[in-house]
C-alpha cells in the first residue's frame, strides 16, 4: 500500500487509526507502526514500531505542516544532543514520500515519564535531577516550550529530555525564565514552598520574587486552558452535544459508562438513595463493579426552570470546580461524567456523576474533646493552607463535606466552590467558610480551640 493511502487513512481515522500498518521509507525499507502510545488526530502519531529487525520509538508527522513539524523535531533532538544533555539516540530522520514526516529514536524498555503517577508534595527529590537538566538545558542557550514532566524520561538511573518539537536554540535569559516558570507551574502548589532545594538544583541565578509572579501567571492561564478542555472534545474528554442535550465524559470511561450515560434516570432509579432534595437527587451505584456517585440536579417548578434555563447548571460548575481542584492536587471525588437536558441553549435538569469516596466524614472522625490525631491535624493544615493560599472558597464547609481518605482530606459537594479574584471577596468567603467549619463542633471544645488557632486568621 503507498504511503499516499496510508497517511490519508490515518487524517481521516481520527482517534481510531487501524494498527498494523507499514510506511515506505526514501531508502526502499520499510516500517512497520505497531503499538500507538501518543496521538494527535490528523497531526501526528508516536508509538512502537519495527525497523529494520529492531524496535524503535517512532514519531510520524502527517497533517498540515508535517514537514516544518518533523523538521522542527529533528533540529530539536539535534540541538539537545550537541549540547551534550542526554536524549534517546535518532535513529532515522526525513521526510517521506506523500507528505509526512518520520523521526525514529532508540526504544527504551521500562522507561516512565515524570508524570506517569503521582509526584510526592513531601518529596521533592524525585524532581532534582529534572531541574538539574533543565539548568544545562538553559546554558547551553535552549528553551524547551512544551517543558512538562511528561517530556522528562526515566530509564534505569538516567533522566532524559524527549520531543524535540519544543525546543528553541538563542533563548534570551528573559525566555529562559520564562521558560522555568513554566516548568514549576507544571506542579501542584504544594511544590511552592519547597521551591529553594528545586532551584538549588536548577543551579543558576534566580530572581524569586519575579519567578514567584512568573509562575503563577503561567498557572493560572494554564488553568483557563484545562478547564476548557473539560467541556471539549479532546484526547481527555468526549463530548456528545446535540439540540436536546449535552454529554461530556473522560474518554477512557466512556463505554464502561455508556449505559449510564443513555439513562442516567434509570441508574439513580436503580442506585442507593443517598439524598431526595427537591432541588437535588443523589444515588450511590454500582457500575461495571465500581461504586459511583450519581447527583441529579433537580427542577422544582417552572419559575425555578425559567431561572436556572440560561446559566450553567450546578453540575457544570461542579464538574469544573472538581477538576479546578484535581488541577491544583486537592483531593476529591474523581469526577467521570457531565450530563445536561437542554433546549437549544436553554439548560434543564443536569446530572453529575464521580466516583464513590469510601471515607470517614469529619464529624465522625474527629472527637470534639481532644485535638485531631497528628496525620489528620497535618492534612487539615495543608488542605487549608493551599486553598487559603489559591483564594478557594469552598461555601458549605459542613463536617460531612470533608472525608477523611488515604491520608487526605477529601473535598465533596463543590456546587458552592469559588476561586476569587480579588483579596477583598476572599476574605469575606474565608471568614463564612472557617466559622462555619467550627460551628460543626462545640464552641469551647479542645477541638475548636485547636482548629481556631491553626487554620488561616479570618
Amino acid at each position: 500500500m503507498s504511503n499516499a493511502i496510508v497517511l490519508q487513512a490515518l487524517r481521516e481515522a481520527g482517534r481510531q487509526p487501524a494498527l498494523p500498518f507499514e510506511i515506505a521509507l526514501p531508502n526502499g525499507g520499510w516500517l512497520s507502526f505497531t503499538h500507538l502510545l501518543r496521538l494527535l488526530p490528523g497531526r501526528r502519531l508516536a508509538g512502537e514500531a519495527v525497523w529494520n529487525g529492531q524496535k524503535v520509538f517512532a514519531k510520524l508527522f502527517f497533517g498540515k505542516d508535517a514537514l516544518r513539524h518533523g523538521e522542527r523535531e529533528r533540529a530539536g533532538l539535534a540541538a539537545v544532543q550537541a549540547a551534550a544533555l542526554p536524549t534517546p539516540a535518532v535513529r532515522f530522520a526525513a521526510a517521506i514520500a506523500d507528505g509526512g514526516y518520520l523521526v525514529l529514536s532508540e526504544f527504551l524498555d521500562g522507561a516512565l515519564a515524570l508524570d506517569e503517577g503521582k509526584l510526592p508534595a513531601d518529596d521533592p527529590q524525585i524532581l532534582q535531577p529534572a531541574m538539574a537538566l533543565l539548568g544545562r538545558l538553559h546554558a547551553a542557550g535552549l528553551i524547551h516550550q512544551d517543558l512538562h514532566p511528561g517530556n522528562f524520561l526515566r530509564h534505569g538511573d538516567r533522566l532524559l529530555l524527549i520531543d524535540g518539537d519544543g525546543v528553541r536554540s538563542g533563548a534570551s535569559p528573559a525566555a529562559q525564565a520564562d521558560n522555568l516558570a513554566l516548568f514549576l507551574a507544571q506542579l501542584t502548589p504544594d511544590w511552592d514552598v519547597r521551591q529553594g532545594v528545586l532551584l538549588q538544583a536548577y543551579g543558576r541565578p534566580v530572581d524569586a520574587a519575579a519567578l514567584a509572579l512568573a509562575v503563577d501567571a503561567a498557572r493560572q492561564h494554564r488553568l483557563r486552558h484545562f478547564l476548557a478542555k473539560t467541556v471539549r472534545d479532546c484526547s481527555q474528554f468526549a463530548v456528545d452535544r446535540d439540540f436536546r442535550r449535552l454529554a461530556v465524559v473522560l474518554r477512557e470511561e466512556q463505554a464502561a459508562l455508556q449505559p449510564l450515560l443513555a439513562d442516567p434516570d434509570a441508574a439513580v432509579a436503580a442506585g442507593r438513595l443517598l439524598k431526595d432534595g427537591g432541588t437535588c437527587t443523589v444515588a450511590a451505584a454500582e457500575v461495571a463493579g465500581r461504586q459511583l456517585v450519581i447527583k441529579r440536579y433537580n427542577l422544582k417548578h417552572w419559575r425555578h426552570a425559567l431561572s436556572r434555563a440560561w446559566r450553567p447548571s450546578r453540575a457544570w460548575h461542579s464538574w469544573q470546580a472538581a477538576h479546578r481542584l484535581l488541577f491544583f492536587g486537592i483531593a476529591t471525588p474523581l469526577p467521570l461524567a457531565l450530563i445536561e437536558e437542554r433546549a437549544g441553549p436553554l439548560r434543564g435538569r443536569a446530572f453529575l456523576v464521580a466516583e464513590h469516596c469510601p471515607g470517614d466524614n469529619l464529624l465522625e472522625t474527629l472527637d470534639p474533646a481532644q485535638e485531631p490525631l497528628p496525620a489528620i491535624g497535618q492534612a487539615l493544615l495543608r488542605l487549608f493552607s493551599t486553598l487559603h493560599r489559591l483564594k478557594i472558597s469552598h461555601g458549605d464547609l459542613k463536617a460531612t463535606n470533608l472525608l477523611w481518605h488515604a491520608g487526605r482530606i477529601v473535598l465533596i459537594d463543590l456546587d458552592a466552590l469559588v476561586q476569587h479574584r480579588s483579596e477583598r471577596s476572599f476574605r469575606r468567603a474565608w471568614q463564612r467558610d472557617r466559622a462555619r467549619l467550627l460551628r460543626n463542633w462545640p464552641g469551647e471544645s479542645p477541638l475548636v480551640q485547636w482548629l481556631d488557632h491553626a487554620l488561616p486568621a479570618a
